[in-house]
């Protein structure tokens, strides 16, 4: 008689039923809280029965999200951790205080080091904290959540040598990277899209269109990338700039939001680049995937610099769309192998030359597309979800 495989023992087995904690389950507001979603859709097919459990960003919050998890017949509290998400006060690491040490806690860190507790900042406190997280009892970022995790799902390799280093293997960690945040449209057709844009624009129909797509943020770098327009339309180049996603989110709320807007049409307006920057505001999956369609090259002039955590670049990715991306550190990326990478970041005159590169190299494009595409193929939302149930079920024994 043959062993069973794990997903015929997933199979037969009752779900395992997991709460996922998220800040705010707002896919219009957070990226996040998007993965959050797509998860969820995908994990009942892997044997998983989710409950997305909301979290509010101060302490009290926090206990009302224990509450009602202890009202849930659980076999894994699953939460997910970026400092945006619970209003960069860090009360989401008191969350496990208040959880009965039965039931396994896990935490994927979506953002991880390059940010401190508000308590963690005093310069008397900066010593205490390698103390404690070499012993796995007290985590600078997230509190209590890492150190009480029984494993720790990063989505990058930079969070993984940063964790290993602070906790010395003492805390559990598996790489499972993400997907992307919106798959192609099917029903949408690339010569159609390209068509029905360029219409919308009032463009012609050979005009090369650029696109960002993402949360609109400072750190996004879009006041270089106007820069680098304008630089390459006084070059001789014609090109028009589509800005596909929303300015508010948690991490740039209400007024800050609004008031980056301005600052960002002032500053095409200085530039003179009215007529060729539009700004498409928040659109659901399916726009989203027709502006990329219709779109030539993607442009991510991140000032941090892009990494494949980003989801705003595996959805390029997965719409084969050749990206123009500021190097972080990530080797797919710094190599050349799936995008043209920008090696200096706030740099508009770099981000001219390497779209400019880009544009007048059909192979390259045709090159670093399809090399995104294979990457993007392997980054799976059905093979994420079995790899998280096959964590859970390690989890839970």
């Amino acid at each position: 008689m043959r062993p069973r495989r794990p997903e015929e023992r997933r199979r037969r087995q009752p779900p395992l039923r997991v709460a996922l904690v998220c800040g705010r389950p707002s896919a219009e507001l957070d990226g996040v809280a998007g993965y959050v979603e797509r998860l969820a859709d995908e994990l009942p097919a892997a044997g998983v029965d989710p409950v997305v459990v909301p979290c509010g960003p101060d302490v009290r919050g926090a206990a009302a999200a224990g509450r009602a998890l202890a009202k849930l017949d659980l076999d894994a509290v699953h939460v997910q951790f970026a400092p945006s998400m619970y209003g960069f006060r860090g009360s989401i690491g008191l969350l496990p205080l208040g959880l009965p040490r039965s039931v396994p806690l896990l935490a994927t860190l979506h953002e991880y080091g390059s940010w401190e507790l508000p308590i963690a900042r005093p310069r008397p406190l900066q010593g205490l904290y390698p103390w404690s997280e070499r012993r796995a009892v007290l985590d600078r970022e997230t509190g209590f959540l890492v150190p009480r995790s029984r494993a720790v799902v990063v989505t990058n390799p930079l969070h993984l040598a940063t964790l290993q280093s602070r906790f010395h293997g003492r805390v559990p960690a598996r790489h499972i990277p993400i997907g992307a945040n919106v798959e192609v449209d099917r029903e949408a057709a690339r010569d159609e899209s390209r068509e029905q844009i360029r219409r919308q624009l009032g463009l012609d129909p050979g005009s090369t269109l650029l696109a960002f797509f993402g949360f609109v943020h400072p750190v996004k770098g879009l006041r270089y990338l106007l820069e680098a327009i304008a630089q390459l339309r006084d070059q001789g180049e014609e090109l028009h700039l589509a800005v596909v996603g929303g300015f508010e989110s948690l991490a740039l709320p209400g007024r800050e939001a609004s008031d980056f807007r301005s600052e960002l049409e002032g500053r095409v307006r200085e530039l003179r680049l009215e007529g060729q920057v539009t700004f498409t505001g928040f659109q659901p999956p399916a726009e989203v995937s027709r502006w990329l369609l219709a779109s030539d090259l993607g442009v991510l002039p991140f000032t941090a610099g892009v990494t494949t955590k980003s989801g705003s670049l595996l959805t390029m990715f997965a719409h084969e769309l050749p990206v123009v991306a500021t190097a972080g550190e990530d080797e797919s990326i710094e190599g050349g192998e799936t995008c043209i990478a920008v090696p200096s970041v706030r740099d508009a005159e770099a981000l001219a030359h390497g779209v400019r590169r880009a544009l007048h190299d059909d192979g390259l494009r045709r090159r670093v597309a399809r090399r995104g595409k294979a990457l993007a193929d392997r980054h799976s939302w059905p093979d994420i979800a079995r790899r998280h149930a096959d964590l859970y079920q390690e989890a839970a024994g």
